[in-house]
């Protein structure tokens, strides 16, 4: 049985603004066709389909449209579990209907963990495999809030509370599978944040409790899983150097830190003799670049990549120790006319002359997003009779970003 193990697509989710459902409709083709040139049986999507749990319909239709087209390329089975982004009752809604096309969907813990088995059948229509369809758990799934438990009472809770969820679901599979002959391969899915798992700033993963809480050692989850397709870190990765138990990673870079990550989908094989897993590297559908340094290391390698005619996003991260405070401009001026795109600017001598306003004993977390604002018209000298305005317009855009947040926006 030859199955598929992919995750954490954020479908919709933009970067700094600039919307990215061509990405994500170049790497769904890509899939497909890597379906049907690896010849796929079932393809494992361990959550964080969505980026929002409000998807656009453009985001909807991608993601349809795919499913439709992977039963085509020869998957026998589709195993979709959500993630901490994802909408449970969204993505639970046509799961009736999605049946229809051998695509099997758990938005959330169900009521029953027989419920969250799924039995893959072999060409011969023979049972080839059994998935652990296991969704990303939710704290009030798993946990009873007491009054008066502590933190660590929390934590203790959250990480036990997990850890007997995949013990019921691996009884349960091992149980089927002495049902259906003893002899089939038992596989399990997660979303979840094992302790050691490696993160990248900006990646966009959301921690799934505050500080170390619901992080799982791996030796809390039982062996009897052949392998574990796990979710939610971006980064590809091995748990505690394990070969069965990975992360795929995201298959696009979710920000400029994962731009030189070298992204995968990982194809695995299990037959009698045991288990090999191939690592299939995702193309790069569109470029990122940071760019760091002073004002003339910027522009020279702007000047290199227009030579290049290179369609590139970039960050620009400005490190001189000359203020240029009209850098966007500069910035707008030269990557006029070209494929470039600047989708990110910081300005770090602007950051640095503003904290160096504070008292030596201050850190920015003691501080306000209006005392920054406040420090920054400092630092530029911007004169009283200005500041009553740009105060009001600072207000109205925080205003904004906060309405979007509410809204579930990215």
């Amino acid at each position: 049985m030859k199955i598929l193990h992919t995750s954490d697509w954020h479908i919709g989710r933009a970067l700094y603004g600039r919307k990215r459902y061509e990405e994500f409709e170049l790497f769904l083709d890509w899939l497909t066709t890597c379906i049907q040139s690896e010849q796929i049986e079932a393809l494992l999507v361990a959550g964080d389909v969505f980026d929002n749990g409000t998807p656009s319909n453009r985001a909807l239709e991608l993601y349809y449209r795919f499913l439709c087209r992977a039963a085509g390329a020869g998957c026998r089975q589709v195993v979709v579990t959500a993630g901490n982004h994802d909408s449970p009752s969204l993505l639970n809604a046509p799961r009736e209907l999605l049946r229809h096309l051998d695509v099997h969907v758990v938005g959330c813990m169900t009521e029953t963990v027989e419920d969250e088995l799924v039995v893959v059948k072999q060409e011969d229509g023979q049972p080839g495999l059994i998935v652990c369809a296991v969704p990303y758990l939710r704290d009030r799934d798993i946990r009873r809030a007491e009054a008066g438990e502590t933190f660590e009472d929390k934590g203790r809770k959250l990480v036990e509370g997990i850890a007997d969820h995949y013990c019921r679901v691996a009884d349960a599979a091992a149980a089927l599978n002495a049902r259906l002959g003893g002899n089939i391969p038992i596989v399990a899915m997660g979303h979840l944040f094992t302790s050691g798992g490696t993160t990248l700033e900006g990646d966009g993963v959301r921690e799934l409790y505050v500080g170390n809480l619901g992080q799982v050692t791996s030796d809390l989850l039982p062996d009897s899983f052949r392998y574990l397709a796990l979710g939610h870190l971006h980064v590809a990765q091995r748990v505690n150097g394990s070969s069965t138990r990975r992360y795929c990673g995201s298959p696009l870079p979710m920000s400029f830190g994962e731009a030189n990550q070298r992204k995968l989908v990982l194809a695995v094989e299990l037959d009698a003799a045991g288990l090999r897993v191939d690592e299939l590297p995702v193309p790069c559908f569109q470029q990122l670049a940071t760019l760091r340094g002073d004002w003339d290391h910027i522009s020279r390698r702007i000047q290199e990549l227009k030579r290049e005619s290179a369609a590139i996003w970039l960050e620009v991260v400005y490190e001189g120790g000359e203020i240029v405070g009209d850098l966007q401009e500069r910035l707008r001026e030269l990557v006029e006319g070209t494929s470039l795109e600047i989708l990110r600017t910081r300005n770090m001598r602007l950051v640095d002359q503003a904290l160096s306003a504070m008292a030596t004993e201050e850190t920015l977390d003691d501080l306000s997003v209006d005392d920054v604002f406040a420090r920054c018209l400092d630092a530029h000298g911007v004169p009283d009779e200005q500041r009553p305005d740009l105060a009001a317009l600072f207000a109205e855009t925080m205003a904004a970003l906060h309405e979007d947040d509410s809204r579930g926006a990215p």
